[in-house]
């Protein structure tokens, strides 16, 4: 950290930005609060016009007053984690508000995200967001957006990564130190997801700004589209373990299906020992009254009873995507009467 400290530093990982960077560095100087701010970009080997842009934007941060730290990569590109933990090496605010090379800060952001974090020094501090282009991912965007704060820490194993958004993010710098660094192991790690764990582990919480303070693009090269879902998958279950199953005896798997099977076999094997029923409402499945595990390789082989959703016994992981159904699911889940976080969590 640089002992010249600011009060908040924006950390941006840059690679080969150029269709989307003026806009974003643009949405930096039209920040309502600047009293004490600086931009750390790290150039993750950048082989566009990305430089030449940032280049032309120096004298208007020096004219607003907003010091720009730029560090660089040579070579092949680090990776998105790599180049956030260079950024924030470089940078010397006791805040840090992330922001991707492609993405648009609304103008009071700082300004409405500063005194949340600084009320909640342990929390990462999210907020809401616009899609562009507008109704790309509207299912996505309207979960993120929308979770109560109960649900911010305790729907945070489904494939949808981080309850809040990591380009939305805004905390205090000892978090970062804390939890981190960002995993380094590049493209295709969900270096979010894996941070957003261990600062769960580690004791932080997670708050969100009700107001929209971010446009968040939608593209194909985005770095969101080089995680496989199986990475996701594998990283939410062995958190899923740790942190809830290892503490149950028991219980149970909404979805006889094609999720609750997959989820069933990926287990460790104490975890799935502790399964007592599948429950689902088709009556194909229901009507098979059992799944066996022809896969296993312990003998017997496990055989799993499937019930109806409304005998199965708490706890239960859900395997279900929601708001597919039309809301038949969620009517079923709230005529259980049950509590998220203690009787159920939901997974993928």
């Amino acid at each position: 950290m640089n002992p010249a400290a600011v009060t908040v530093s924006i950390i941006m990982p840059m690679h080969n930005a150029e269709q989307w960077l003026t806009e974003t560095l643009t949405s930096v100087l039209s920040q309502t609060w600047r009293e004490s701010l600086e931009l750390s970009l790290y150039n993750d080997a950048s082989t566009d016009g990305s430089m030449e842009i940032v280049d032309s934007f120096r004298q208007r941060f020096s004219d607003a007053g907003i010091r720009l730290t730029l560090t660089a990569g040579t070579g092949s590109p680090g990776g998105v984690g790599y180049a956030k933990n260079r950024a924030i090496s470089a940078s010397s605010g006791e805040y840090l508000c992330f922001l991707d090379s492609d993405d648009i800060m609304l103008a009071q952001r700082i300004e409405r995200q500063l005194p949340l974090a600084k009320q909640h020094p342990t929390d990462i501090i999210g907020s809401r967001f616009n899609r562009l282009p507008v109704m790309s991912t509207p299912r996505f965007a309207d979960w993120a957006c929308n979770l109560t704060p109960h649900q911010l820490l305790h729907q945070i194993y489904t494939s949808n990564g981080p309850t809040v958004v990591m380009p939305t993010w805004f905390c205090h710098r000892d978090i970062i130190e804390r939890a981190g660094p960002f995993d380094e192991s590049g493209k295709g790690t969900p270096e979010d997801l894996i941070f957003f764990f261990s600062h769960l582990r580690h004791g932080g919480g997670v708050q969100r700004c009700d107001d929209v303070l971010l446009t968040y693009r939608y593209h194909p090269s985005a770095a969101t589209f080089s995680i496989p879902r199986e990475t996701i998958f594998s990283v939410s279950l062995a958190e899923l373990e740790r942190r809830v199953l290892s503490h149950w005896p028991s219980f149970s798997i909404w979805n006889a299906g094609k999720l609750g099977r997959q989820f069933y076999r990926a287990l460790s094997d104490d975890s799935r020992a502790k399964v007592t029923a599948f429950g689902d409402v088709d009556q194909k499945k229901l009507q098979l009254g059992v799944y066996h595990y022809s896969e296993a390789r312990v003998m017997p082989r496990p055989t799993v009873p499937i019930r109806h959703f409304s005998l199965l016994l708490p706890p239960i992981v859900i395997c279900m995507k929601q708001d597919l159904t039309g809301g038949a699911f969620e009517e079923n889940l709230a005529q259980l009467n049950l509590t998220e976080g203690r009787d159920y969590v939901f997974f993928g």
